[in-house]
Parts: structure tokens; C-alpha cells; sequence
């Protein structure tokens, strides 16, 4: 998908370019203006020169710079994603949190998701054919949504497991770019249809033009909120797969329940809306709360399970479930805002100072939401939780576009940039594994003697340290891809572009862990 937090190209990155420089025309920058080809100018005696004639003046019209921010927070957040997804199983403690509560690492959807809503407000600032524009997000979101059930439906079946294919009754039907997919859907739709055609020279302008898709956002947040606190929850079975001797048998197992208003992981009506809809078949298997002091001893890591653990430890939850998705668009409804500031804002300051204080205003929504009762919970993509991290995402931007955008501090980001650009690529690296498992296929006598397993084995023995070894490989990968990167950035030849993406696959493998989440 274009303009969804992973992916961009050609076409949208110009439609994402804007008046960087305060000025009172978006078109403009601080350089003079020129006449158009059919302007009919006066004549006028030029000056007399010394040597040669001053070459004539470019008419060409000036084109907006793009916001390099943008591209260096979709970067910084594909890395970050990296990062936790690899080093979390060295270090639980910036891993996923088990239920309640929030790491580093419960920050990277939503800001994908944030990153998304900018992009749609700069993408659909002007919109010639509403219908033309319809047709292509429903495209896209088709697009990114079956890209979605291949990569994350089961059918690659990961590290050191040279198999593939998926039983189409147990395919995972969520997962995030299906959830990237119907945020940028909803977000996209009432950008194109629900904005009203207000000219926009005041704040109170400004609240009459969106004031309805604001209106959207909170009947969605509204209506999260009465179903997880208002749905009962009556007691439910699951099936659990074991073995005994040769046989593989399948016993059930009684979640007791029988609440309201729960948001414990076995009795929350976000499970209780995907078993009814989705189907327990189609789920998560592996749910975070398997790292809950309830059910592992290696809490906050995964563990064997520890005696007198509840039932539900062993059932299925999906964490990008339907309800929960729901509620993870209106974090693309909050960054389609903070586009809209950089659209109507020219200068630095306003757009610094607005992006500031609505951070501001969302941060100090989040506690006090948890202290009325909602913790922060990522699995069930809370109200506090959303508006802490697009809190935390809005400060971001505003962080980056000071560094990037004012004072020009961009050279050292320049793989971020390069990340941000090509987004989509790098996610499917960091999940489908199909090239590790590729390379993986090339072993010597046993699959585990392969390249990731040998190069892990070396790094661990080096740092002396199986944790230290495996955080080591980021940073190895990381420096091998900033030093492509950059070497792509200036020289743009077919055969270098090839040997990039060899290495980028290549360093995907090196990156490889075993306790993947997503």
C-alpha cells in the first residue's frame, strides 16, 4: 500500500511534498518568483555586463521540497520494529509487555499506524475525482490485506523449519498489515469523503472543515468502549493439541468467565468478538500473555508453565483481533490532524508549537483514562494506550522534523530515510522470513548447521554471552545496511540495486530470531 506507515512510492512521494519554508502560497519557497511560459512581460533594458551574458531565469515552477521527517520516522520506526523483534527475545524486558503496561516495543504499530494518517492528509490534500480516489484505496487496502494473510497467515513456517504451507481451516485471518490495511481504509475514506469544503483561514475554520471526521473517530472510540465494558463474557472452551505416545490427541479445556467489563486476558469481550466472528481456528496461537507470571515461569519471557497455572494460559488470542483493530484506526485519525497542521500551518513555529501541545493534550488524556479504570493494554489496544503512544508518536514527529526539516541534522539518518522510503520491503524482511528460509535450505548435513545458526554461535562466542551475542547481530546488520544504503543514495546502477537487496536479504537472515511474535 502507498501510503500506509510501510510502504511509499513514486507517485505518493511527490504528492507527500510540501512548503518546508514559512511563505504565504504552498507552492512558494524563499527563492524569487517567476513568470509562467504564457506570461506576457514588458520589455526592459538590461544592464550592462562586464563579460558574458547572465544565463536566462529558470521558469520552471519550483517543486515543494519533501518532508524528509516522515521518511526518517517511518525508518526509525521499520528499525525499532527490527530491533525489538530480534533483541526482545535477549531482553524481554523491551519485548512486548506480557498484558498490561508499556515497553519500547508497544510503541511501533502505532507509530506505523500515526505515520499513516499523515501521509493520507498530505496524500489526499487535494483530491480531483473522489470516486478515482475511492476506487484506489479499496485497491490498496484489498492489496496490503492479502499481502497480509500470506506473510502472516501461517503459511512460512520460520527458522529452521524447511517447510511451508497452510491448512486454509486454521489460517490466521489478522495480523498487522491487515490491521495497517483497515486503519488506512477508514482513515483514507473520510478523508476523501467526510471533509467538508471550508476555506481554511482560522482555527475556527479549520474545526468546521473536519469537524465530522473528528465526529467519526469518537463514535469509534464511543463504541470500543461500550462493547469491552458492556458485553458479557459467559464461559468458553478451547481445544488444545497433545501427544501421547504416537498419538496426537485433542482435549478441551473450560474457560470460566461469566463477567462484564473484564480486561483480563480470558474473559474480555476483544477475544469474545474475534471467536464469535472469527473463529478460534483462526487466531493467534501463540498470544503475549503466555509471558504472564500466570503462565510462565520465565515471566516476562516465555516459559514451561508454572504449577497451578490457569486454564487459559494454553488458549488462543489474537492480538490485532477486530475490535481491537477498530480501535487502532483512530490512531490513524490522529495523525491525519497532525498532517492537516502541516498543511494549513506554513511556518516552523506554529507547526511546532500545535504538534507540541496536541501531544501534550493526548499524553495527559492517557493517565487520566487509566486512573478511570483502562490500564495501557497493546493487546487490547486500550483507549489509555492509544492515546499515550500517539501522545508519544506526535512528539516524535515534531522531534524528528526539528532535526530533519529546520536545522537540516539529516546525513547521519540517511539509512532511516532510505528505510522509510522502501518500508514495505523491509517489513516483509523482517516477516515472511522467506528469504532466511531460502538460505537456510543450504546446509551442511543437519538444517541447523546453516548460516544464521553458525554466525549466532560465533557472535555468542565472542561476547561470551548468548544475550549479548544475539543484540550483537542488530547492530553488525545495521551497520552493513547503513553502509549500503548510503552507497545507493549516490549511485542509482541496476546491477548495485540488485547486490543491495542480495545484501539486505542476506542481513534479514543474520537477524533471525527464534522467539518471533509476529
Amino acid at each position: 500500500m502507498e501510503t500506509s506507515a510501510v510502504s511509499t512510492t513514486g507517485e505518493e512521494r511527490d504528492e507527500e511534498r510540501i512548503p518546508l519554508l514559512s511563505s504565504s502560497s504552498p507552492t512558494t519557497t524563499n527563492t524569487p518568483s517567476v513568470a509562467s511560459d504564457d506570461e506576457i512581460r514588458p520589455w526592459q533594458p538590461s544592464e550592462p555586463q562586464l563579460a558574458t551574458a547572465s544565463p536566462p531565469p529558470d521558469t520552471r515552477q519550483a517543486k515543494s521540497p519533501r518532508l524528509v521527517s516522515l521518511d526518517v520516522f517511518r525508518g526509525l520506526t521499520v528499525a525499532l520494529m527490527i530491533l525489538v523483534d530480534d533483541a526482545g527475545g535477549a531482553f524481554p524486558s523491551i519485548n512486548h509487555a506480557p498484558w498490561f503496561g508499556v515497553t519500547l516495543a508497544d510503541f511501533v504499530m502505532p507509530s506505523f499506524l500515526f505515520i499513516i494518517g499523515v501521509s493520507i492528509a498530505l496524500v489526499f490534500k487535494k483530491i480531483p475525482n473522489k470516486s478515482s480516489a475511492t476506487k484506489k484505496v479499496i485497491i490498496r487496502t484489498i492489496k496490503l490485506f492479502v499481502l497480509g494473510l500470506i506473510i502472516q497467515g501461517g503459511f512460512f513456517h520460520g527458522h529452521n523449519n524447511l517447510t511451508y504451507g497452510v491448512d486454509m481451516d486454521r489460517i490466521r485471518l489478522f495480523g498487522v498489515l491487515q490491521r495497517i490495511a483497515i486503519g488506512y481504509f477508514l482513515a483514507a475514506i473520510s478523508e476523501i469523503w467526510l471533509v467538508r469544503n471550508v476555506p481554511v483561514d482560522s482555527a475556527t475554520s479549520f474545526v468546521r472543515k473536519y469537524y465530522i471526521q473528528w465526529t467519526v473517530a469518537a463514535v469509534i472510540t464511543m463504541f470500543y468502549i461500550g462493547l469491552l465494558l458492556g458485553l458479557y463474557v459467559p464461559d468458553w472452551e478451547f481445544q488444545v493439541q497433545s501427544k501421547s505416545t504416537n498419538l496426537q490427541t485433542n482435549s478441551t479445556i473450560l474457560v470460566q468467565c461469566g463477567v462484564r467489563g473484564s480486561m483480563d486476558p480470558p474473559c474480555n469481550a476483544v477475544g469474545l468478538v474475534d471467536r464469535i466472528v472469527l473463529g478460534q481456528n483462526h487466531l493467534y496461537m501463540h498470544p503475549v500473555y503466555r509471558r504472564t507470571k500466570e503462565c510462565s515461569v520465565n515471566s516476562p519471557d516465555y516459559g514451561p508453565l508454572p504449577s497451578g497455572a490457569p486454564t487459559w494460559c494454553l488458549a488462543p488470542f489474537d492480538p490485532e483481533g477486530l475490535l481491537s483493530t477498530l480501535m487502532s484506526a483512530v490512531t490513524c485519525f490522529v495523525g491525519v490532524y497532525f498532517g492537516h497542521i502541516i498543511i494549513y500551518c506554513k511556518g516552523h513555529p506554529e507547526r511546532m508549537l500545535l504538534w507540541a501541545v496536541s501531544s501534550l493534550v493526548l499524553v495527559i488524556l492517557a493517565f487520566a483514562v487509566q486512573l478511570f479504570g483502562m490500564p495501557f493494554s497493546k493487546p487490547l489496544y486500550t483507549v489509555s494506550y492509544m492515546f499515550l503512544t500517539a501522545g508519544v508518536s506526535g512528539f516524535a514527529l515534531a522531534s524528528i522534523y526539528f532535526m530533519v526539516d529546520i536545522i537540516k541534522f539529516s546525513a547521519p539518518l540517511v539509512i532511516f530515510q532510505w528505510m522509510g522510503m522502501n518500508a514495505l520491503i523491509v517489513f516483509i524482511l523482517a516477516a515472511s522470513e522467506v528469504f532466511p528460509i531460502f538460505l537456510q535450505g543450504f546446509y551442511w548435513r543437519s538444517p541447523s548447521n546453516n548460516l544464521v545458526s553458525l554466525t549466532e554461535a560465533v557472535l555468542q562466542k565472542i561476547c561470551n554471552s548468548k544475550k549479548l551475542g544475539n543484540f550483537s547481530i542488530c547492530f553488525v546488520g545495521g551497520a552493513i545496511l547503513g553502509a549500503c544504503s548510503r552507497r545507493l543514495t549516490h549511485q542509482r546502477h541496476i546491477l548495485q540495486t540488485l547486490a543491495f537487496f542480495f545484501l539486505s536479504f542476506l542481513l534479514r537472515s543474520l537477524l533471525q530470531n527464534y522467539d518471533k511474535e509476529f
